[in-house]
C-alpha cells in the first residue's frame, strides 16, 4: 500500500517532494505534491485535453480550504511565496496520504475530527472531482474553499488568463478566459454556495521549476469562494470541468473504484502465477494505466496513443512501442494495444514512425531511427499474446514497405550498408538513437554511423518478418537472407579487448567504445546476436559499472564524459541527460538479459524489488522517468514515465513466468517413476 504518515506529511520539504497523479485517459491530468503547495507550473487539479491527447489548458489550479469545527479554523490549503513565506501551512493538519486504488486520499485532523479528501478524474472527460468526508466529528463541520483558477497553455509561458469572466451558474460559477479559443472552466459544489471575488493572486513560488532553470513564479485568480456543512459521516462533492454537459454525479466515485478493480481483474487473469503478487506490482498496473490515451483521426475515431511521460511530454512513437507490451499485454488488456499500432500505421512515411506530435502543431516528426524497430516488437509481443492474424494481414504491407525503405535508403541517410548487412544512419545536428538530447544545435551524442541496439532492433525486426510472412504463408527467402547477413555483420560489434560491444561502428571518427548500456538490447531482444560467453560478459560488465537500484546508468563512471548529476538549466540538463544519468526502463533489458545467462530467477527479481521504495519516494504509486547518476541515486525528470512503468511490468511478469516454468520442470522431475517400485 502506498501510504506516509505524519513524519513525512508534517514536514513541508519532504512533503513537496512527494507528488500525486491522477488521469482521465484522454491526455488530460491532476497532479500536486501532497502538501498541497504547488512547486510546478505543471501543478494543478484538472489540466484538461482540450484536442486529445493534446492542448492541454491548466484550469482549477487548486483549493486552498478552511474548515470550522467546533468553533476553531483549520486550514488545509498549503502555498509558498515569492520571498520565502508560507501562508496557509495547512500541512501541519496533515495526519496521513495514502493512495485508495489510483485515487489520492488526505486525512486531516481537526480536533476530533478527521476530515478525508479525495481527487479523482471521470475517465474520458475533463473532469476533476473533489470530495471531502467528515469521519469521527460530533457536530457539523463548516467548508470554505478558494478556487484558484487559470487557462493557459501547461507549460508555464509566465502568462495568467486576466482578467476572466466570471459568472454564476447553477450550484457554482463559469470562468472564461480573455481568449476567443478557451473553453470556459466550470466549478460547482453539492449543497453549498459560490461567492465570487476576481482576485488576482501573484507570485507563487515553483521550486521544481527553479530547480530546473526555468520560470519559478506564477501567477492565477482566486475566482471565487465556495462554502457548505458537512454533517457528520456525509461526503461533499465538488466538480470541476470543461466539459459542457457536465453534472455532480455521486457516483463517480464508485466508478473510478470499478475501472481500479476491472484493470486489476483483467491483469490478474493474465498473469502466469497464482501466488500473491507484492502490493508496488499492483500499483503499477494502475499506473500503467494512466499512459494509455485516445487520439482520435478522421481515419480512426477509436485510435490510441501513450503519454511517453508525466508532466509535460506528448505522445512519442519511440516510447509507445517500448512500454506498450508492458502497458496492455502484461496488463491483460490486449484490445488496447491493437487501435494503438493501428493508429500509428497511418503515421507511416517513408518508412518511419513518427518520433513525436508536438503539443503545438500535432504534425507528426520522424527524426527517429529506431522507433519504427520498436513497432516490429510491439506487433511481435501483441501477435504472441493473442494469434491475431487479421491484424498481422491488415499491416503486413506496411512492414514491407518499412523494410523496403530502410534498404534503399529514407531520411538522415538511414539505410542498409550491403557491405555488412547492418542499419547505418544520421547527419550532422540530427539526434535520431534513443540517446536523443541536444542543446541549441549541438546534438550531445549523435551516435552517427551504425549504433549497437539499433542493428540488434534491425536484426529482431528482419527476424520478425520471418516469422509474419511464414503466418500468413508469403515468402519468407528475403528477410531472412538479410537478417543473416545482419547476423554476420554483427560480429564487428565485438571489443575483445574490453570484453563487450562498441557503441557505434563506422561513425565520422570510427568506433565508439565507450560502455553504454545499449548493447544489452543484442541480448535482451527475442531473438540475441550474443550469446555464451560474450552475453554474459555483457550482463557483467553493465552490472560492474551502469547497474543502479532503480535502472541503468547511460554511461560508465569511467568514461571521461561521465555526469553524476542531472540538475541545472536546460542546457546542463540536457548535457547530463545521457552521459551518466540512470533511466529506470532499462531495468527491464537488464532483468531480461540476466534471466538469460543466469537463469535465476530469485536474483532477478531481488534485482527489482528496489522500484517498490521508490514509489513512495517521488511520484507516488508510479516510476520516475531518469535518477542521478552518482549516489543517492535521487529521482529526477519526469514523476511518472510510461517505458519505466511498461519495462518494470513487463520485467516482473518475466520473472515470474521464468520461476513457474523452473517449478514445473522440478515437478516433473520429481516424480516418482513407477519402475522405481519394489
Amino acid at each position: 500500500m502506498i501510504r506516509i504518515g505524519r513524519e513525512i506529511c508534517g514536514d513541508l520539504r519532504i512533503a513537496e517532494q512527494r507528488e500525486w497523479l491522477v488521469t482521465n485517459g484522454i491526455g488530460g491530468y491532476g497532479s500536486g505534491t501532497v502538501a498541497g503547495s504547488l512547486t510546478r507550473g505543471y501543478h494543478g487539479l484538472l489540466v484538461a485535453a482540450l484536442k486529445p491527447p493534446i492542448d492541454r489548458r491548466l484550469m482549477l489550479v487548486k483549493l486552498d480550504e478552511t474548515l470550522t469545527y467546533r468553533g476553531a479554523a483549520y486550514e488545509f490549503g498549503t502555498n509558498r511565496w515569492q520571498g520565502g513565506g508560507v501562508a496557509p501551512g495547512g500541512y501541519l493538519n496533515l495526519q496521513s496520504f495514502m493512495l485508495d486504488g489510483s485515487v489520492p486520499l488526505w486525512r486531516y485532523a481537526c480536533a476530533d475530527a478527521l476530515i478525508e479528501k479525495r481527487i479523482w478524474m471521470e475517465h474520458g472527460a475533463n473532469t476533476t472531482y473533489i470530495a471531502y468526508t467528515a469521519l469521527s466529528a460530533r457536530e457539523p463541520i463548516a467548508l470554505s474553499a478558494r478556487a484558484i483558477v487559470d487557462n493557459r497553455v501547461f507549460h508555464n509561458t509566465g502568462q495568467v488568463a486576466w482578467p476572466a469572466r466570471i459568472t454564476a451558474i447553477p450550484g457554482g460559477i463559469q470562468v472564461a478566459a480573455g481568449s476567443s479559443d478557451a473553453r470556459p472552466l466550470q466549478l460547482r459544489i453539492a449543497a453549498g454556495e459560490a461567492t465570487i471575488v476576481g482576485e488576482l493572486y501573484r507570485d507563487f513560488d515553483l521550486s521544481a521549476e527553479a530547480e530546473r532553470g526555468l520560470l519559478d513564479r506564477d501567477d492565477h485568480v482566486h475566482a471565487a469562494t465556495f462554502t457548505a456543512i458537512i454533517a457528520p459521516g456525509e461526503t461533499l462533492f465538488f466538480l470541476a470541468t470543461a466539459e459542457d454537459n457536465a453534472a455532480l454525479d455521486p457516483d463517480a466515485l464508485a466508478r473510478r473504484r470499478s475501472r481500479d478493480q476491472a484493470l486489476l481483474g483483467s491483469w490478474r487473469q493474465a498473469r502466469s502465477s497464482s501466488t500473491a503478487a507484492p502490493d508496488w506490482v499492483e500499483h503499477l498496473v494502475l499506473a500503467a494505466d494512466q499512459f494509455v490515451v485516445d487520439r482520435p483521426t478522421p481515419e480512426r475515431p477509436d485510435g490510441k496513443s501513450v503519454i511517453a511521460g508525466y508532466h509535460w511530454f506528448e505522445d512519442w512513437g519511440r516510447d509507445t512501442m517500448i512500454s506498450l507490451p508492458g502497458l496492455s499485454l502484461i496488463t491483460g488488456r490486449p484490445a488496447i494495444a491493437e487501435p494503438i499500432l493501428r493508429t500509428f500505421a497511418g503515421y507511416v512515411n517513408q518508412g518511419m514512425l513518427p518520433n513525436r506530435f508536438p503539443d503545438a502543431t500535432a504534425q507528426p516528426e520522424y527524426n527517429t531511427i529506431d522507433a519504427t524497430l520498436w513497432y516490429f516488437q510491439a506487433i511481435r509481443a501483441y501477435h504472441a499474446a493473442t494469434s491475431d492474424d487479421r491484424l498481422l494481414r491488415d499491416l503486413y504491407s506496411t512492414l514491407q514497405g518499412i523494410i523496403d525503405w530502410h534498404v534503399k535508403g529514407t531520411r538522415y541517410g538511414i539505410r542498409v550498408d550491403p557491405a555488412d548487412g547492418l542499419l547505418r544512419g544520421g547527419e550532422a545536428g540530427v539526434q535520431l538513437t534513443w540517446m536523443d538530447a541536444k542543446v541549441g544545435d549541438r546534438v550531445i551524442t549523435p551516435r552517427i554511423g551504425k549504433p549497437v541496439e539499433v542493428n540488434a532492433l534491425w536484426y529482431n525486426a528482419l527476424r520478425a518478418m520471418v516469422e509474419f510472412a511464414g503466418r500468413l504463408g508469403e515468402s519468407t527467402e528475403p528477410y531472412q537472407s538479410m537478417a543473416q547477413a545482419a547476423q554476420s555483420g554483427f560480429g564487428r560489434f565485438w571489443n575483445a579487448a574490453a570484453g563487450y560491444c562498441y557503441d557505434v561502428l563506422d561513425g565520422p571518427d570510427g568506433t565508439e567504445a565507450a560502455l553504454r548500456p545499449n548493447q544489452l538490447l543484442a541480448v535482451s531482444l527475442p531473438d540475441s546476436l550474443l550469446v555464451g560467453e560474450r552475453a554474459r560478459a555483457v550482463v557483467d560488465a553493465c552490472a560492474r559499472s551502469l547497474l543502479t537500484s532503480y535502472g541503468l546508468r547511460s554511461l560508465a563512471p569511467s568514461e571521461p564524459e561521465y555526469q553524476g548529476s542531472y540538475g541545472g538549466d536546460q542546457s546542463q540538463r540536457d548535457g547530463a541527460y545521457h552521459q551518466g544519468t540512470v533511466w529506470a526502463w532499462l531495468l527491464g533489458p537488464f532483468v531480461t538479459a540476466h534471466l538469460r545467462v543466469y537463469n535465476d530467477p530469485a536474483a532477478a527479481l531481488r534485482l527489482l524489488e528496489p522500484l517498490g521504495d521508490h514509489l513512495l519516494a517521488a511520484g507516488l504509486g508510479t516510476i520516475s522517468e531518469i535518477f542521478d547518476g552518482d549516489t543517492p541515486i535521487s529521482p529526477r525528470g519526469c514523476i511518472a514515465q510510461a517505458w519505466s512503468v511498461g519495462e518494470a511490468l513487463r520485467a516482473f511478469e518475466l520473472v515470474e513466468r521464468t520461476a513457474s516454468s523452473a517449478q514445473l520442470s522440478a515437478n516433473v522431475g520429481t516424480k516418482e517413476n513407477p519402475k522405481d517400485r519394489p
